[in-house]
């Protein structure tokens, strides 16, 4: 009662209440998807070889897609309807469209200039508060270039100066004029962390902490000690009767905060920056001791001497398939790493080939083909079809979205890439790209998409029209 008599003679408590009120992560959904997908197509691929992305190889089979959904798969699909196109696949093969799990796409264009360069929010060693998606160039020439190398699903990450770097997002590659365009409807945010050189460098030399890898792992726990008790509070609050809500204030709304509680509270996945196997085994004890879990370990050039410890823990392997050697946490190195990680525990592991390179976004194919073959040099019998999972499924767990994408199965989007030859061929092209169905990308039309960047000015030193 005295509270409601002091705020009819303060309405200035009424709005700070209101502003610095805390509502349940569930019921918050700002920077909604507003994303449409294109106009799609009835086609029934004939005669394809399809790797569908769960390990199984299919020769001369149809593959049926209505409505932006996958809607069979097998021999001899029969369908009569003038509306069907019917595309003649034989000899080419069809796959999932590709997802780079660890892009920069936007958030470090290419081309680019230092005042593009929007990855690093380098000014503190925790800003779990910043997102990705709010830094993204949407007429970064890169995605087209992807396109035409299969890339239908990108995720795009912070960059790795800090511990926590902030929050990532998962788009498809189509060309619009927002972000929220683009973004993949319902699919989870993630939290990007980093271990070892790169965040004790950038602060280390700034005289701060972290300087060592010691202070990284204090710097982590500190931060997730904070977000234990500014979730507690909030649950504390949430969990009281609406009487008892009136006589309280509500805790103040926290954005570094909110997304280290939507780590804790299974809502936002993680993902990490790690190089050195006993820095990945000791991220996992944290995450333990904190009871979250890591999604992904990115990068991680020594993934193959914990590989039972990573599929013990569900935990995948994001990585080069050739590239190390560049810095010293990455000189132990081997080219069988993917195929290691994804034998692990007898097949159970997860491997991932990703690119965080603008060159090899355009080829993850190729990519996926080099680990393949160094895997089978060092003695592993790897199916391709097996191998195709590495760009396709796998990173489409890792993301949060492979109950809807990532393989060919009924029901699921008709993400695809038809490719003029086995995928794992150096020789092999992107013929035709869809997603949800609709066409993205047609080679032989010279339909893709260019961006406003791409086009220039028209005239740029005539007279503009205001």
């Amino acid at each position: 009662m005295m509270k409601n008599m002091l705020f009819r003679k303060s309405p200035v408590l009424i709005y700070l209440l209101i502003l610095f009120a805390l509502p349940s992560l569930s019921e918050r959904q700002p920077f909604d998807s507003t994303y449409k997908p294109l106009p799609t197509q009835y086609i029934l691929f004939k005669n394809a070889n399809i790797y569908d992305g769960e390990s199984n190889e299919l020769q001369n089979s149809d593959l049926l897609i209505k409505d932006g959904i996958i809607q069979a798969i097998g021999d001899e699909i029969a369908i009569e309807d003038e509306q069907l196109l019917i595309v003649d696949a034989t000899g080419k093969w069809i796959t999932p469209g590709i997802i780079d799990i660890h892009s920069h796409m936007g958030v470090y264009p290419a081309p680019g200039v230092r005042t593009s360069s929007d990855g690093n929010e380098s000014t503190s060693p925790v800003t779990a508060d910043v997102w990705a998606e709010h830094s993204i160039w949407v007429q970064d020439p890169q995605y087209a270039l992807a396109l035409k190398g299969g890339v239908t699903t990108f995720h795009i990450l912070p960059g790795s100066a800090n511990l926590i770097g902030g929050r990532g997002v998962t788009v498809k590659n189509l060309q619009r004029n927002t972000i929220q365009s683009m973004k993949y409807p319902d699919a989870p945010h993630s939290l990007k962390m980093a271990c070892g050189e790169n965040p004790k460098r950038v602060y280390g030399n700034r005289g701060q902490a972290p300087s060592t890898r010691m202070g990284n792992f204090a710097g982590y726990r500190k931060a997730w000690i904070q977000a234990e008790n500014y979730l507690k509070q909030s649950q504390e609050y949430e969990s009281k009767s609406n009487d008892a809500k009136e006589l309280e204030y509500a805790p103040r709304r926290n954005l570094e905060m909110e997304t280290l509680a939507g780590v804790l509270k299974d809502e936002i996945l993680v993902h990490i920056h790690c190089y050195r196997a006993e820095e990945m085994a000791v991220m996992i004890d944290v995450a333990k001791e904190f009871n979250y879990k890591i999604t992904a370990f990115h990068h991680g050039v020594e993934a193959y001497k914990i590989a039972d410890l990573l599929a013990d823990n569900g935990i995948c392997g994001a990585l080069w398939a050739d590239w190390w050697g560049f810095k010293h946490e990455a000189y132990d190195m081997v080219q069988a790493n993917i195929a290691i990680v994804d034998q692990a525990r007898n097949g159970t592991g997860c491997a991932i080939v990703h690119s965080d390179d603008e060159r090899g976004i355009q080829r993850l194919n190729q990519e996926a083909a080099k680990a393949w073959s160094a895997g089978n040099r060092a003695g592993y019998n790897i199916s391709k079809a097996r191998a195709i999972n590495w760009i396709t499924s796998n990173p489409a767990k890792a993301a949060g979205i492979y109950d809807r994408t990532g393989s060919i199965v009924a029901g699921k989007d008709a993400d695809l890439v038809l490719w003029s030859k086995n995928p794992f061929s150096v020789y092999a092209l992107a013929e035709k790209v869809y997603i949800d169905g609709g066409l993205a990308f047609d080679r032989e039309a010279g339909f893709y998409p260019v961006s406003d960047f791409d086009l220039g000015i028209i005239k740029p030193s005539g007279v503009r029209v205001e």
